[in-house]
């Protein structure tokens, strides 16, 4: 077993110096060209999914038949796709897909839909698109939808259902998790900026607020929860599937609406994390987080949210985001050194697994639905530090993606990463995100396609995070005020004292530099904030 492991220790370090090597003496990437293939492939994409789906939500990729989510379609892909099909060019493809939506997509449906999926894909695709074109119609929409949505939170916790009937407004479904519950506050909150409706904002927040009040005594959320009672039903504690984006979205809603309480929420959460989930190799430094990058192994694995004590040692394609988000919140050599460990998960087969085993070597599950994480956290990255090495790391990533998951009419997922063989299934989500990824990290030209202060979390854009906040602290609704701080005041909850702002005072261990750059991602999509010279807004596009 000793020499086992050993032996899978030496693999990685081998392909870590490999993948350096290669990185930083291998050819340099053309990114224009990069960028060209990538618009092709979309469109190659896009075709198939219009020839033998439009009008459907997913294209069964191998079958050539079509999947509505629900029965009846509401148009998951074209909705998931519009703000991409605009922001890498396609305008006529756009407006026509627009006009479709527009004219056809009606929320008056007896079907019962996950809260989850319908807000991160069908809202916030419509409001990103309203945001790009400034359709009414679009927002009309989304207020619409999200008017569908609000039954979910009427629970005893204010935590939301999973399941809501769009028609009837009833619920069901009362074991949920963590980002089921926390993952709503961009759409939300960008809608109640958009419609002068607190509500959604007042809804949402509540939600995340109520998730964080339940952790444990060592700061861990678990995996599920009930809705109704507000006990724990799994303490599994980790960042990868069913948490992801609770995390996100604490420290997003806190640059996005310049929430001091969502950022209070979360500098405790991830110390916590760093604390509790991180597995560290020898070469990692946590006294070092404001000095010279040092790249090392570090995982983050599985924890009892109560004990704290470690129960898998398992990551996957879900855990990708992490290392973009440590980046966003300024803490890079941590974000240099996980990027590098998921860059080698991804190596050991040609493409990342659903869940692999970072002490092991072994994949353990080894399917891969087309997920855009890895390659949104390369983007960021590059974004942030200019290194060559995450091109590089991002061309051999588009490389296999288009090796292994390319049909005759679209693309497909796998099945299994070790086999190659693939699913006949293609999610939305390749369009709104993985193939706009890619795009964003090779592109080289700037796009201007808005010039608002605000924005949701679908749209790539640049905009004064200063701005932002002085924006979001007092939405000003004609002769109405809604101030953002007086929502909810987490430090008071059923008049308990939670101890929120003492959370302010940080670990010297997990002291991280504020920069002035910030990147947001909802589980649909992201878009990237970027602080101009001057005083100034700037329009949405891509850094040189």
């Amino acid at each position: 077993m000793f020499t086992s492991k050993l032996a899978v220790k030496a693999f990685q370090l081998a392909l870590i110096i490999f993948v350096t090597f290669q990185v930083n003496f291998g050819q340099q990437v053309d990114r224009k060209s990069l960028a060209e293939q990538v618009k092709k492939e979309f469109l190659h994409a896009w075709s198939g999914y219009k020839q033998y789906c439009w009008g459907h939500d997913d294209l069964k990729p191998l079958s050539k038949t079509c999947r509505d989510w629900y029965g009846t379609p509401i148009l998951m892909t074209p909705i998931d796709s519009l703000d991409s099909l605009y922001l890498l060019g396609f305008k006529k493809e756009a407006d026509d897909t627009r006009e479709y939506i527009a004219k056809n997509l009606s929320f008056d449906k007896d079907i019962s839909v996950q809260n989850f999926e319908i807000t991160i894909r069908i809202l916030g695709g419509l409001l990103s698109s309203y945001q790009i074109t400034n359709d009414k119609r679009l927002l009309d929409l989304a207020d619409d939808l999200g008017h569908r949505l609000l039954p979910v939170f009427d629970s005893p916790t204010g935590l939301p259902y999973k399941f809501v009937n769009l028609k009837t407004g009833k619920t069901r479904e009362a074991v949920t998790n963590p980002a089921e519950t926390g993952t709503l506050m961009i759409e939300f909150g960008t809608l109640s900026k958009l419609t002068g409706k607190p509500v959604y904002y007042e809804k949402a927040k509540r939600a995340l607020v109520e998730t964080y009040r339940r952790r444990s005594k060592i700061g861990l959320v678990g995996t599920n929860i009930n809705v109704e009672t507000g006990q724990w039903t799994n303490t599994d504690s980790h960042v990868s599937s069913e948490i992801d984006s609770y995390y996100e979205y604490l420290l997003k809603c806190s640059h996005l609406f310049g929430d001091k309480d969502c950022q209070s929420m979360w500098e405790d959460s991830i110390s916590k994390v760093h604390t509790y989930l991180a597995d560290e190799g020898e070469n990692m430094s946590k006294k070092n987080v404001n000095g010279p990058a040092i790249v090392g192994d570090l995982w983050y694995g599985h924890a009892d949210m109560n004990s704290g004590k470690r129960t898998e040692t398992t990551t996957g394609a879900l855990d990708a985001f992490f290392p973009g988000l440590l980046a966003v919140d300024g803490d890079l050599n941590r974000a240099r050194a996980l990027q590098d460990s998921m860059f080698l998960m991804w190596q050991k087969n040609g493409i990342e697994p659903e869940v692999y085993n970072y002490k092991t070597g072994r994949v353990e599950h080894a399917a891969y639905p087309l997920r855009p994480e890895i390659v949104e956290s390369t983007y960021v990255l590059y974004q942030l530090t200019k290194d060559p090495k995450y091109l590089a790391m991002g061309e051999t990533m588009w490389r296999d993606f288009v090796k292994y998951c390319r049909t005759d009419i679209a693309y497909a997922g796998l099945k299994s990463v070790e086999t190659k063989e693939k699913t006949d299934y293609m999610h939305s989500f390749v369009f709104a995100e993985t193939f706009k990824y890619f795009y964003l990290l090779f592109a080289r030209k700037r796009r201007s396609i808005l010039r608002r202060s605000f924005s949701t979390p679908k749209l790539t854009r640049f905009v004064k995070p200063g701005r932002i906040s002085q924006r979001a602290q007092s939405f000003e609704y004609g002769s109405n005020n809604f101030s953002v701080s007086s929502v909810i005041s987490v430090a008071k909850i059923n008049g308990k004292e939670e101890g929120v702002s003492k959370s302010r005072k940080k670990d010297p261990d997990h002291r991280r530099n504020r920069i002035s750059r910030f990147a947001y991602r909802s589980a649909a999509d992201r878009f990237w904030c970027e602080e101009p010279a001057g005083n100034g807004l700037v329009g949405s596009g891509m850094d040189e």
